[in-house]
């Protein structure tokens, strides 16, 4: 019991170690904004200005941690962002991994002169990590005009009927 104890707490050490968010400049950071006034892109915006590649992660038990571990992930690339002075992110990517499992056992069996009983029991869960990638970018609010709208097809002649 006390090993299983040991392994628990060197495993939430271990996981409180990880930093959930990371950043790698590529361009000139500005005075902090609100995570708030960040937008997610999918794709890119016309103009816009690099500031940096991030990374972010979430940690879940017992599964993948469905959208519960995406919004937190997302929020986090925001959190990085905004501390940068970037008013975007253009996502790049997500993916989840298996980073561990822990598991345990206990059996016991008895026996006497004609019989032998053994019963034992096991159990094991993941640990899994959400990872996101993306680049925050400063969007000029001189570039985010909204396009003009399509322009509608001109109705074609019909051909006049011959008498």
């Amino acid at each position: 019991m006390m090993r299983l104890f040991k392994l628990l707490t060197a495993l939430a050490i271990g996981l409180a170690a990880c930093a959930p968010s990371s950043h790698i400049l590529v361009g000139a950071a500005r005075p902090p904004i609100s995570p708030s006034d960040v937008k997610l892109y999918l794709q890119p915006p016309p103009s816009f200005q690099e500031v940096a590649i991030l990374n972010a992660s979430a940690n879940s038990m017992f599964g993948t941690g469905g959208q519960g571990s995406v919004d937190k992930v997302i929020q986090r690339l925001k959190e990085e962002a905004a501390k940068l002075g970037a008013n975007g992110i253009i996502l790049e990517g997500m993916s989840d991994r298996v980073t561990g499992s822990v598991g345990g056992g206990s059996g016991s069996s008895s026996y006497s002169g004609n019989s032998a009983v053994g019963v034992g029991v096991g159990g094991s869960l993941g640990i899994f990590k959400k990872t996101a990638q993306g680049r925050a970018i400063f969007v000029s609010p001189d570039s985010t005009t909204t396009p003009s709208p399509a322009p509608t097809p001109s109705a074609a002649p019909t051909p006049s009927a011959a008498k």
